[in-house]
Protein backbone atom coordinates (compact mmCIF):
# COMPACT_ATOMS: atom_id res chain seq x y z
CA UNK A 1 0.00 0.00 0.00
CA UNK A 2 1.06 3.57 -0.64
CA UNK A 3 1.83 5.97 2.16
CA UNK A 4 2.04 9.65 1.24
CA UNK A 5 1.93 12.60 3.60
CA UNK A 6 1.11 16.03 2.18
CA UNK A 7 1.23 19.58 3.55
CA UNK A 8 1.06 23.05 2.03
CA UNK A 9 -1.25 24.73 -0.48
CA UNK A 10 -4.28 22.59 -1.27
CA UNK A 11 -4.13 22.95 -5.04
CA UNK A 12 -5.62 19.55 -5.87
CA UNK A 13 -9.42 19.91 -5.74
CA UNK A 14 -9.88 16.53 -7.44
CA UNK A 15 -7.58 14.81 -4.96
CA UNK A 16 -7.61 16.41 -1.50
CA UNK A 17 -11.22 17.02 -0.57
CA UNK A 18 -12.88 18.57 2.46
CA UNK A 19 -9.68 20.37 3.49
CA UNK A 20 -8.85 24.07 3.78
CA UNK A 21 -6.76 25.80 1.14
CA UNK A 22 -3.78 25.66 3.51
CA UNK A 23 -2.84 22.31 5.04
CA UNK A 24 -0.47 23.35 7.82
CA UNK A 25 0.15 19.88 9.29
CA UNK A 26 1.06 16.69 7.36
CA UNK A 27 -2.00 14.63 6.42
CA UNK A 28 -2.50 11.37 4.56
CA UNK A 29 -2.69 11.87 0.80
CA UNK A 30 -5.10 9.49 -0.94
CA UNK A 31 -5.89 8.66 -4.54
CA UNK A 32 -9.62 9.16 -4.19
CA UNK A 33 -10.25 9.27 -7.93
CA UNK A 34 -8.36 6.09 -8.72
CA UNK A 35 -9.90 2.63 -8.94
CA UNK A 36 -8.95 -0.16 -6.54
CA UNK A 37 -6.27 -1.59 -8.81
CA UNK A 38 -4.53 1.80 -9.02
CA UNK A 39 -4.59 2.12 -5.23
CA UNK A 40 -2.66 -1.11 -4.89
CA UNK A 41 0.23 0.07 -7.03
CA UNK A 42 3.27 1.11 -5.06
CA UNK A 43 4.59 4.65 -5.53
CA UNK A 44 8.08 4.75 -7.01
CA UNK A 45 8.60 8.51 -7.30
CA UNK A 46 6.81 11.86 -7.08
CA UNK A 47 7.84 14.98 -8.98
CA UNK A 48 6.02 18.26 -8.45
CA UNK A 49 6.27 21.53 -10.36
CA UNK A 50 4.42 24.82 -10.46
CA UNK A 51 1.43 23.58 -12.43
CA UNK A 52 1.42 19.81 -12.08
CA UNK A 53 2.49 16.82 -10.03
CA UNK A 54 3.33 13.42 -11.50
CA UNK A 55 3.02 10.20 -9.51
CA UNK A 56 5.13 7.34 -10.87
CA UNK A 57 4.24 3.77 -9.85
CA UNK A 58 6.62 0.81 -9.62
CA UNK A 59 4.86 -0.87 -12.54
CA UNK A 60 6.17 1.84 -14.89
CA UNK A 61 2.87 3.76 -15.19
CA UNK A 62 2.44 7.42 -14.26
CA UNK A 63 -0.47 9.75 -13.49
CA UNK A 64 -0.43 13.53 -13.76
CA UNK A 65 -2.52 15.84 -11.57
CA UNK A 66 -2.97 19.46 -12.61
CA UNK A 67 -2.96 22.08 -9.85
CA UNK A 68 -5.90 24.45 -9.47
CA UNK A 69 -7.89 22.45 -11.97
CA UNK A 70 -11.05 20.37 -11.74
CA UNK A 71 -9.76 18.27 -14.60
CA UNK A 72 -9.47 14.58 -13.80
CA UNK A 73 -5.95 13.17 -13.49
CA UNK A 74 -4.45 11.94 -16.74
CA UNK A 75 -2.49 8.78 -17.31
CA UNK A 76 0.70 9.50 -19.21
CA UNK A 77 0.36 7.58 -22.45
CA UNK A 78 3.83 6.22 -23.19
CA UNK A 79 4.09 2.62 -24.37
CA UNK A 80 7.40 1.91 -22.64
CA UNK A 81 7.79 1.53 -18.88
CA UNK A 82 8.72 4.78 -17.16
CA UNK A 83 11.75 4.76 -14.85
CA UNK A 84 11.90 8.42 -13.73
CA UNK A 85 9.87 11.63 -14.04
CA UNK A 86 10.93 15.24 -13.58
CA UNK A 87 8.85 18.44 -13.59
CA UNK A 88 9.89 22.09 -13.85
CA UNK A 89 7.79 25.19 -14.43
CA UNK A 90 6.99 24.78 -18.12
CA UNK A 91 8.58 21.40 -18.80
CA UNK A 92 7.97 17.77 -17.94
CA UNK A 93 10.06 14.78 -18.91
CA UNK A 94 10.08 11.02 -18.45
CA UNK A 95 12.91 8.53 -18.74
CA UNK A 96 11.89 5.07 -19.99
CA UNK A 97 13.36 1.64 -19.31
CA UNK A 98 14.77 1.77 -22.84
CA UNK A 99 16.70 4.92 -21.78
CA UNK A 100 14.75 7.24 -24.05
CA UNK A 101 13.51 10.65 -22.90
CA UNK A 102 10.10 12.04 -23.76
CA UNK A 103 9.39 15.66 -22.82
CA UNK A 104 6.70 18.30 -23.26
CA UNK A 105 5.93 21.90 -22.32
CA UNK A 106 6.40 25.45 -23.57
CA UNK A 107 10.12 25.25 -22.84
CA UNK A 108 10.41 22.15 -25.02
CA UNK A 109 8.02 22.89 -27.90
CA UNK A 110 5.97 26.10 -27.69
CA UNK A 111 3.86 25.09 -30.69
CA UNK A 112 2.78 21.74 -29.21
CA UNK A 113 3.28 22.14 -25.43
CA UNK A 114 0.91 19.27 -24.53
CA UNK A 115 2.53 16.62 -26.70
CA UNK A 116 5.38 14.39 -25.48
CA UNK A 117 8.21 14.19 -28.01
CA UNK A 118 11.26 11.92 -28.00
CA UNK A 119 13.98 14.51 -27.40
CA UNK A 120 16.74 11.91 -26.95
CA UNK A 121 16.32 11.04 -30.63
CA UNK A 122 17.17 14.68 -31.46
CA UNK A 123 20.72 14.34 -30.13
CA UNK A 124 22.99 14.58 -33.16
CA UNK A 125 25.56 12.06 -31.93
CA UNK A 126 23.72 8.74 -32.15
CA UNK A 127 26.19 7.23 -29.66
CA UNK A 128 24.86 9.64 -27.02
CA UNK A 129 21.19 8.70 -27.27
CA UNK A 130 21.19 6.28 -24.31
CA UNK A 131 20.14 8.47 -21.39
CA UNK A 132 20.97 7.59 -17.79
CA UNK A 133 19.39 10.50 -15.91
CA UNK A 134 17.15 13.53 -16.39
CA UNK A 135 16.87 16.66 -14.24
CA UNK A 136 14.54 19.63 -14.68
CA UNK A 137 15.41 23.23 -14.05
CA UNK A 138 12.66 25.85 -13.92
CA UNK A 139 12.76 26.45 -17.69
CA UNK A 140 15.36 23.96 -18.88
CA UNK A 141 15.95 20.23 -18.94
CA UNK A 142 19.23 18.33 -18.57
CA UNK A 143 20.10 14.84 -19.87
CA UNK A 144 23.03 12.68 -18.71
CA UNK A 145 24.06 10.10 -21.30
CA UNK A 146 25.66 6.68 -20.86
CA UNK A 147 28.89 8.27 -22.13
CA UNK A 148 28.75 10.75 -19.23
CA UNK A 149 27.95 13.71 -21.45
CA UNK A 150 25.35 16.29 -20.41
CA UNK A 151 22.93 17.86 -22.88
CA UNK A 152 20.54 20.72 -22.25
CA UNK A 153 17.31 21.85 -23.87
CA UNK A 154 14.95 24.76 -23.23
CA UNK A 155 15.69 28.27 -22.00
CA UNK A 156 19.20 29.69 -21.73
CA UNK A 157 18.16 33.22 -20.73
CA UNK A 158 20.37 33.17 -17.61
CA UNK A 159 23.11 31.04 -19.15
CA UNK A 160 21.82 27.89 -17.44
CA UNK A 161 22.83 25.85 -20.49
CA UNK A 162 26.40 27.11 -20.23
CA UNK A 163 26.25 29.42 -23.26
CA UNK A 164 26.02 33.17 -23.76
CA UNK A 165 22.28 33.91 -23.92
CA UNK A 166 22.84 36.56 -26.59
CA UNK A 167 24.15 33.79 -28.82
CA UNK A 168 21.70 31.11 -27.72
CA UNK A 169 18.53 32.22 -25.89
CA UNK A 170 16.66 28.96 -26.29
CA UNK A 171 17.07 25.62 -28.00
CA UNK A 172 14.49 23.13 -29.27
CA UNK A 173 16.97 20.27 -29.45
CA UNK A 174 19.48 19.00 -26.89
CA UNK A 175 22.89 20.62 -27.11
CA UNK A 176 26.10 19.33 -25.53
CA UNK A 177 26.99 21.26 -22.37
CA UNK A 178 29.82 19.29 -20.77
CA UNK A 179 31.64 15.96 -20.97
CA UNK A 180 32.86 13.61 -18.24
CA UNK A 181 29.94 14.34 -15.89
CA UNK A 182 28.83 12.00 -13.10
CA UNK A 183 25.89 14.00 -11.66
CA UNK A 184 23.53 16.87 -12.55
CA UNK A 185 22.03 19.17 -9.90
CA UNK A 186 19.29 21.72 -10.49
CA UNK A 187 15.74 22.34 -9.23
CA UNK A 188 12.12 22.78 -10.26
CA UNK A 189 12.34 26.56 -9.64
CA UNK A 190 16.00 26.97 -10.49
CA UNK A 191 17.59 28.90 -13.32
CA UNK A 192 21.05 27.68 -12.37
CA UNK A 193 22.73 24.29 -12.65
CA UNK A 194 25.65 22.39 -11.12
CA UNK A 195 27.58 19.61 -12.87
CA UNK A 196 29.91 17.25 -10.99
CA UNK A 197 32.66 15.48 -12.90
CA UNK A 198 34.29 12.14 -12.11
CA UNK A 199 37.06 13.87 -10.14
CA UNK A 200 34.53 15.47 -7.77
CA UNK A 201 35.09 18.87 -9.36
CA UNK A 202 31.97 21.03 -9.38
CA UNK A 203 30.99 23.47 -12.13
CA UNK A 204 28.02 25.83 -12.34
CA UNK A 205 26.32 28.36 -14.59
CA UNK A 206 23.12 30.37 -14.78
CA UNK A 207 21.40 32.83 -12.44
CA UNK A 208 23.80 34.11 -9.77
CA UNK A 209 22.50 37.54 -8.72
CA UNK A 210 21.97 36.33 -5.15
CA UNK A 211 25.07 34.17 -4.88
CA UNK A 212 23.19 30.92 -5.52
CA UNK A 213 26.15 29.41 -7.40
CA UNK A 214 28.44 29.72 -4.39
CA UNK A 215 31.20 31.34 -6.46
CA UNK A 216 32.33 33.72 -3.71
CA UNK A 217 32.27 37.46 -3.05
CA UNK A 218 34.42 38.29 -6.08
CA UNK A 219 31.91 36.96 -8.62
CA UNK A 220 28.56 38.70 -8.28
CA UNK A 221 27.38 38.82 -11.89
CA UNK A 222 23.65 38.22 -12.25
CA UNK A 223 24.19 35.74 -15.08
CA UNK A 224 27.06 33.28 -15.45
CA UNK A 225 27.08 32.20 -19.09
CA UNK A 226 30.06 29.84 -18.98
CA UNK A 227 30.39 26.77 -16.80
CA UNK A 228 32.65 27.93 -13.97
CA UNK A 229 34.50 25.80 -11.46
CA UNK A 230 33.18 26.25 -7.93
CA UNK A 231 36.07 26.92 -5.56
CA UNK A 232 36.23 26.45 -1.78
CA UNK A 233 33.83 23.49 -1.72
CA UNK A 234 33.52 21.94 1.75
CA UNK A 235 35.66 18.84 2.23
CA UNK A 236 33.96 15.52 1.66
CA UNK A 237 31.94 13.68 -0.96
CA UNK A 238 29.13 15.62 -2.60
CA UNK A 239 25.98 13.53 -2.17
CA UNK A 240 23.40 16.02 -3.42
CA UNK A 241 22.84 19.66 -4.30
CA UNK A 242 19.30 21.00 -4.39
CA UNK A 243 18.65 24.32 -6.11
CA UNK A 244 15.93 26.80 -5.16
CA UNK A 245 14.90 30.03 -6.79
CA UNK A 246 17.52 32.19 -5.06
CA UNK A 247 19.55 29.66 -3.05
CA UNK A 248 21.27 26.27 -3.09
CA UNK A 249 21.66 23.56 -0.46
CA UNK A 250 24.54 21.05 -0.55
CA UNK A 251 24.74 17.68 1.22
CA UNK A 252 28.29 16.54 1.98
CA UNK A 253 29.50 13.23 3.39
CA UNK A 254 32.72 12.94 5.41
CA UNK A 255 35.64 11.38 3.56
CA UNK A 256 36.43 9.12 6.53
CA UNK A 257 35.75 5.49 5.68
CA UNK A 258 33.44 4.90 8.61
CA UNK A 259 30.52 2.50 8.34
CA UNK A 260 28.13 5.43 8.84
CA UNK A 261 30.00 8.56 7.69
CA UNK A 262 28.62 11.84 8.97
CA UNK A 263 26.67 14.08 6.60
CA UNK A 264 26.55 17.86 6.80
CA UNK A 265 24.55 20.48 4.88
CA UNK A 266 25.70 23.81 3.50
CA UNK A 267 23.82 26.73 1.96
CA UNK A 268 24.42 29.80 -0.16
CA UNK A 269 22.23 32.49 -1.74
CA UNK A 270 19.75 35.06 -0.43
CA UNK A 271 18.09 35.03 2.98
CA UNK A 272 14.77 36.38 1.68
CA UNK A 273 12.13 33.70 2.43
CA UNK A 274 14.69 30.88 2.20
CA UNK A 275 16.22 31.32 5.64
CA UNK A 276 19.34 29.44 4.52
CA UNK A 277 19.11 27.59 7.82
CA UNK A 278 21.13 30.26 9.64
CA UNK A 279 20.59 31.91 13.00
CA UNK A 280 20.78 35.35 11.41
CA UNK A 281 17.46 36.83 10.37
CA UNK A 282 18.54 39.57 7.98
CA UNK A 283 16.11 39.07 5.14
CA UNK A 284 18.10 40.79 2.40
CA UNK A 285 21.53 39.46 3.35
CA UNK A 286 23.31 37.11 0.95
CA UNK A 287 25.86 34.36 1.40
CA UNK A 288 28.16 33.97 -1.59
CA UNK A 289 29.91 30.73 -0.59
CA UNK A 290 28.58 27.45 0.73
CA UNK A 291 28.60 27.66 4.53
CA UNK A 292 27.57 24.99 7.01
CA UNK A 293 24.09 24.86 8.54
CA UNK A 294 24.33 23.73 12.12
CA UNK A 295 21.53 22.37 14.27
CA UNK A 296 21.25 20.01 17.22
CA UNK A 297 18.35 18.41 15.35
CA UNK A 298 20.65 16.54 12.97
CA UNK A 299 24.00 16.68 14.75
CA UNK A 300 25.20 14.54 17.66
CA UNK A 301 24.17 10.91 17.14
CA UNK A 302 21.68 11.56 14.30
CA UNK A 303 22.52 11.80 10.59
CA UNK A 304 20.93 13.27 7.48
CA UNK A 305 19.27 10.79 5.15
CA UNK A 306 17.88 13.06 2.43
CA UNK A 307 17.21 16.71 1.55
CA UNK A 308 14.80 18.47 -0.80
CA UNK A 309 14.52 22.12 -1.82
CA UNK A 310 11.60 24.02 -3.34
CA UNK A 311 11.48 27.61 -4.46
CA UNK A 312 11.78 29.02 -0.95
CA UNK A 313 11.76 26.13 1.54
CA UNK A 314 13.90 23.15 2.49
CA UNK A 315 13.07 19.75 4.00
CA UNK A 316 15.45 17.31 5.69
CA UNK A 317 14.85 13.68 6.66
CA UNK A 318 17.17 12.02 9.20
CA UNK A 319 17.95 8.39 9.93
CA UNK A 320 16.19 8.78 13.30
CA UNK A 321 12.92 9.62 11.54
CA UNK A 322 13.07 13.35 12.13
CA UNK A 323 11.44 15.58 9.54
CA UNK A 324 13.06 19.03 9.64
CA UNK A 325 12.36 22.17 7.63
CA UNK A 326 13.16 25.84 7.25
CA UNK A 327 12.33 28.73 4.92
CA UNK A 328 9.07 30.25 3.72
CA UNK A 329 5.88 28.82 5.18
CA UNK A 330 3.06 31.05 3.87
CA UNK A 331 0.91 28.08 2.86
CA UNK A 332 1.99 25.67 5.59
CA UNK A 333 4.58 24.04 3.33
CA UNK A 334 6.79 23.38 6.36
CA UNK A 335 4.01 21.47 8.12
CA UNK A 336 4.72 23.16 11.47
CA UNK A 337 1.06 23.84 12.29
CA UNK A 338 1.24 27.54 11.45
CA UNK A 339 2.26 29.79 8.55
CA UNK A 340 5.17 31.56 10.20
CA UNK A 341 8.49 32.04 8.40
CA UNK A 342 11.25 29.77 9.78
CA UNK A 343 14.81 31.01 9.18
CA UNK A 344 16.47 28.09 11.01
CA UNK A 345 15.77 24.32 11.09
CA UNK A 346 12.68 23.28 13.05
CA UNK A 347 11.35 19.77 13.66
CA UNK A 348 8.01 18.89 12.06
CA UNK A 349 5.54 16.60 13.78
CA UNK A 350 3.76 14.09 11.56
CA UNK A 351 1.42 11.08 11.96
CA UNK A 352 3.01 7.77 12.85
CA UNK A 353 4.52 6.21 9.76
CA UNK A 354 3.34 2.81 8.68
CA UNK A 355 6.84 1.59 7.76
CA UNK A 356 8.85 3.62 10.24
CA UNK A 357 11.21 0.72 10.99
CA UNK A 358 12.80 1.28 7.58
CA UNK A 359 13.00 5.07 7.30
CA UNK A 360 15.55 4.79 4.46
CA UNK A 361 12.64 3.87 2.18
CA UNK A 362 10.96 7.24 2.79
CA UNK A 363 11.65 10.31 0.70
CA UNK A 364 11.02 14.03 1.08
CA UNK A 365 9.94 16.29 -1.76
CA UNK A 366 9.45 20.03 -1.89
CA UNK A 367 7.04 21.09 -4.61
CA UNK A 368 7.68 24.12 -6.75
CA UNK A 369 6.67 26.76 -4.21
CA UNK A 370 3.82 25.86 -1.87
CA UNK A 371 3.63 22.08 -1.37
CA UNK A 372 5.56 19.27 0.31
CA UNK A 373 5.48 15.47 0.38
CA UNK A 374 6.85 12.67 2.55
CA UNK A 375 6.32 9.31 0.89
CA UNK A 376 7.25 5.65 1.13
CA UNK A 377 9.06 4.19 -1.86
CA UNK A 378 11.19 1.06 -1.42
CA UNK A 379 11.60 0.91 -5.20
CA UNK A 380 13.23 4.31 -5.75
CA UNK A 381 16.79 2.94 -5.67
CA UNK A 382 16.40 -0.81 -6.12
CA UNK A 383 20.10 -1.38 -6.86
CA UNK A 384 21.58 0.93 -4.19
CA UNK A 385 22.80 -1.98 -2.05
CA UNK A 386 24.26 -3.67 -5.09
CA UNK A 387 26.15 -0.48 -5.99
CA UNK A 388 27.75 -0.43 -2.55
CA UNK A 389 28.64 -4.10 -2.84
CA UNK A 390 30.24 -3.54 -6.25
CA UNK A 391 32.70 -1.09 -4.75
CA UNK A 392 33.44 -3.49 -1.89
CA UNK A 393 33.99 -6.31 -4.40
CA UNK A 394 36.44 -4.18 -6.34
CA UNK A 395 38.58 -3.98 -3.19
CA UNK A 396 38.48 -7.75 -2.54
CA UNK A 397 41.40 -9.33 -4.41
CA UNK A 398 39.94 -12.83 -4.40
CA UNK A 399 37.14 -11.61 -6.67
CA UNK A 400 39.35 -9.71 -9.14
CA UNK A 401 40.26 -11.34 -12.44
CA UNK A 402 41.17 -8.50 -14.80
CA UNK A 403 44.34 -6.43 -14.48
CA UNK A 404 44.97 -2.83 -15.49
CA UNK A 405 48.42 -1.23 -15.59
CA UNK A 406 48.75 2.39 -14.39
CA UNK A 407 51.19 4.97 -15.76
CA UNK A 408 53.70 4.04 -13.04
CA UNK A 409 53.58 0.36 -13.95
CA UNK A 410 51.48 -0.53 -10.91
CA UNK A 411 48.76 -3.15 -11.28
CA UNK A 412 45.17 -2.47 -10.27
CA UNK A 413 42.60 -5.25 -10.46
CA UNK A 414 38.84 -5.41 -10.88
CA UNK A 415 36.20 -8.03 -11.62
CA UNK A 416 35.63 -8.48 -15.33
CA UNK A 417 32.01 -9.53 -14.91
CA UNK A 418 31.26 -6.44 -12.84
CA UNK A 419 32.87 -4.15 -15.40
CA UNK A 420 30.84 -5.78 -18.14
CA UNK A 421 27.73 -5.19 -16.07
CA UNK A 422 28.57 -1.53 -15.60
CA UNK A 423 29.72 -1.06 -19.21
CA UNK A 424 26.78 -2.89 -20.77
CA UNK A 425 28.89 -5.97 -21.62
CA UNK A 426 30.93 -3.94 -24.09
CA UNK A 427 34.45 -5.34 -24.53
CA UNK A 428 35.52 -2.26 -26.53
CA UNK A 429 34.72 -0.05 -23.55
CA UNK A 430 36.84 -2.26 -21.29
CA UNK A 431 39.75 -1.94 -23.73
CA UNK A 432 39.25 1.81 -23.83
CA UNK A 433 39.27 1.82 -20.04
CA UNK A 434 42.65 0.03 -20.08
CA UNK A 435 44.02 2.80 -22.31
CA UNK A 436 42.73 5.48 -19.92
CA UNK A 437 44.14 3.74 -16.82
CA UNK A 438 47.56 3.48 -18.46
CA UNK A 439 47.84 7.27 -18.20
CA UNK A 440 46.61 7.53 -14.61
CA UNK A 441 48.05 7.06 -11.13
CA UNK A 442 46.83 4.29 -8.82
CA UNK A 443 44.79 6.84 -6.83
CA UNK A 444 43.19 8.28 -9.98
CA UNK A 445 42.46 4.75 -11.21
CA UNK A 446 40.65 3.87 -7.99
CA UNK A 447 38.54 7.01 -8.38
CA UNK A 448 37.68 6.02 -11.96
CA UNK A 449 36.51 2.55 -10.90
CA UNK A 450 34.41 3.88 -8.05
CA UNK A 451 32.87 6.40 -10.46
CA UNK A 452 32.04 3.57 -12.88
CA UNK A 453 30.43 1.48 -10.15
CA UNK A 454 28.36 4.33 -8.70
CA UNK A 455 27.11 5.70 -12.02
CA UNK A 456 23.68 4.40 -13.07
CA UNK A 457 23.77 2.09 -16.06
CA UNK A 458 21.36 0.06 -18.13
CA UNK A 459 20.61 -3.12 -16.20
CA UNK A 460 21.47 -6.43 -17.81
CA UNK A 461 19.29 -9.00 -15.94
CA UNK A 462 21.55 -11.97 -16.68
CA UNK A 463 24.71 -10.24 -15.49
CA UNK A 464 22.85 -8.77 -12.54
CA UNK A 465 21.90 -12.28 -11.45
CA UNK A 466 25.49 -13.51 -11.77
CA UNK A 467 26.83 -10.56 -9.80
CA UNK A 468 24.32 -11.17 -7.03
CA UNK A 469 25.65 -14.72 -6.71
CA UNK A 470 29.19 -13.39 -6.40
CA UNK A 471 28.10 -10.90 -3.76
CA UNK A 472 26.28 -13.59 -1.81
CA UNK A 473 29.38 -15.80 -1.85
CA UNK A 474 31.42 -12.85 -0.61
CA UNK A 475 29.02 -12.37 2.31
CA UNK A 476 29.24 -16.08 3.16
CA UNK A 477 33.04 -15.88 3.26
CA UNK A 478 32.81 -12.86 5.52
CA UNK A 479 30.67 -14.78 8.02
CA UNK A 480 33.12 -17.71 8.15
Amino acid sequence: MNEILFFGANEYPTLIKNESNKIIKPIQFKFENENENEKEKQIKQISSGRYSTIFLFENGKAIEYLKNSNQKPEKIQIEENIQKVTVGVYNEAILTIERKVFAKGIDIDSENPKEFINISSLIEDINDRIIEDIVSGAHSLYLLTSNQNVYGIGSNYYGQLGFDSETLKKTKKPILIMKNVSKIFSGNTSNHVFLLNSNQELFGSGLNGDGQLGLGESIKQTKIYKLTKIQNIPKGKIIDIQCGNFHSIMLIEDENENENPKRKIYSCGRYLYNGLGKTENIREQKIYEFTEIKSSLFENDDNILEISVGGYHTLILTIKSKLIGFGRNNYGELGTGDTGYQPIPIQIEFPELRYNENISNYHVLCGNFHSSFLYYSPFLSPFSNLEEDLIKLFKRKEFCDISFKTKNGEIIKAHKLILKYRLNQNQNQIEKLQEIISNKSIKESNQIFEMIYSNNSKINPKLYSEIKEIINSMKKLKKQ
